[in-house]
């Protein structure tokens, strides 16, 4: 079919585009960090070390360089799985084995599973490489392989009890609900999203971590009356066991409604002082007060109507799955097919798009700044963003033009000029 030549040809341009994209955009940031490794900015002298600045450049550049053999490598399985034919064999296979015996759905069940299965036994080495090489190399890494090993087991039974039933419900959605299946399924997709909210910080997030109380004292006072001020209310305060797997600080707010939590890393508790720490949580209730929070949760909801509505479309033209590298005799509507298609080829598209996320990201960082030096002290903030930036090994002469298209938050010498200007410092 001409239609379905047609979508292989685009496919195929745009998966070169985005390969050819991500190697260049990689290598001028591997090379703007390496010419500017052995002198700290301007701005940083005497705050961070030329020791500090070396070895976050020497992270920075490990780092992508390991990942431009796994863009090669997941470039090379995404052809596989499409154009080549690879999710074609597997739906045979799945197909031969399970729907004779346990019916469709069993079957459409099944090949999302399997397709799963293997997408993360392929990961499995690079995600091994990473944690127990890269990190563990630059003093980041304190997973034991058995911490890792139990971490992904929990992770495959919670995946499978929250991800089958949705499957399930989407898959009964698509067949039973009529040509308007994807305005129910998205509604689906949001009631769990929404749910997902209050289940993965009350639930499945301590299967995971200790979480304990923030305990009484100066910096719990602080806290409350910062939270006071700017009219938010939590749950709870809480510190969460993150140096059990990593030495990378962070805090962050979670849970939706009543469930709302404050999570502090005990990495983060130890690094900051409590008025640093205040400065730090000013900035991220700044994302709520500023409803940054609200305003991605509604796009990220909006966009996935046009993807479903998309979807809805695709599911019911042979084209797309010819075109996809499925075979013409399974060119007829399969639900559990167009799910992975779809989910396979949608995000060769969306990548040229994430320029304009990342630029609304920063944009939401500087407002959520500037929050911050209003309710707190700027010069804390600053001096956090310092200790984070040297403790967590992130580069402070990042390219230009990799910003612009990745970053989601400002490189440290727009931030910390933003800030001056706000405080006078």
């Amino acid at each position: 079919m001409q239609s379905a030549f047609i979508l292989t040809l685009v496919f195929a341009a745009a998966m070169l585009a985005m390969l050819v994209t991500k190697f260049w955009l990689a290598s001028r940031q591997i090379r703007h960090v390496s010419r500017h490794r052995d002198a700290v900015p301007a701005p940083f002298e005497g705050h961070v070390s030329l020791a500090s600045h070396q070895r976050a450049a020497d992270y920075t550049i490990a780092k992508l360089r390991f990942g431009l053999l796994s863009t090669a490598f997941g470039t090379a399985v995404l052809l596989g799985w499409t154009l080549l034919g690879g999710l074609d064999a597997l739906n045979v296979a799945v197909r031969d084995a399970v729907q004779p015996a346990w019916g469709d759905m069993a079957y459409q069940l099944a090949l999302l599973a399997a397709f799963a299965l293997i997408g993360g036994l392929l990961d499995l080495p690079f995600e091994l490489w990473s944690t127990f090489r890269i990190e563990q190399r630059f003093g980041f890494n304190r997973m034991t392989w058995g911490l890792y090993f139990s971490d992904l087991l929990k992770s495959l039974v919670v995946g499978a009890l929250l991800g089958l039933p949705l499957a399930a419900l989407i898959l009964w959605l698509m067949q039973a609900a009529g040509p308007a299946w994807w305005l129910w399924a998205w509604a689906a997709w949001v009631a769990f999203s929404l749910l997902m909210l209050v289940v993965i910080p009350t639930v499945v997030a301590p299967l995971f971590n200790r979480f304990e109380p923030l305990g009484d004292g100066p910096l719990r006072e602080r806290v409350q009356a910062l939270m006071a001020r700017c009219g938010f209310q939590a749950k709870g305060l809480f510190v969460m066991d993150g140096s059990k797997r990593s030495a990378h600080a962070n805090a962050y707010f979670t849970g939706f409604g009543a469930a709302k939590r404050v999570v502090f890393f005990d990495t983060l508790l130890h690094k900051l002082t409590p008025g640093e720490v205040e400065a730090v949580l000013a900035h991220e209730l700044g994302h709520f007060k500023r409803r940054h929070v609200l305003k991605r949760m509604v796009a990220i909801f909006g966009v996935s109507l046009l993807g479903f509505a998309l979807l809805g479309w695709l599911s019911g033209q042979a084209w797309f799955y010819a075109g996809l590298g499925v075979s013409p005799n399974m060119g007829a509507p399969n639900h559990a097919l167009a799910l992975l298609l779809f989910l396979l080829a949608g995000p060769v598209f969306m990548f040229f798009v994430s320029p304009w996320a990342a630029s609304l990201s920063r944009r939401h960082e500087f407002e959520a700044d500037a929050y911050a030096c209003q309710q707190a002290d700027g010069r804390d903030l600053a001096a956090a963003l310092l200790k984070l930036y040297e403790d967590n090994a992130s580069t402070l002469t990042p390219d230009p033009v990799y910003v612009r298209f990745y970053y989601s938050h400002p490189p440290a010498t727009q931030r910390l000029a933003a800030m001056q200007a706000q405080f006078g410092g």
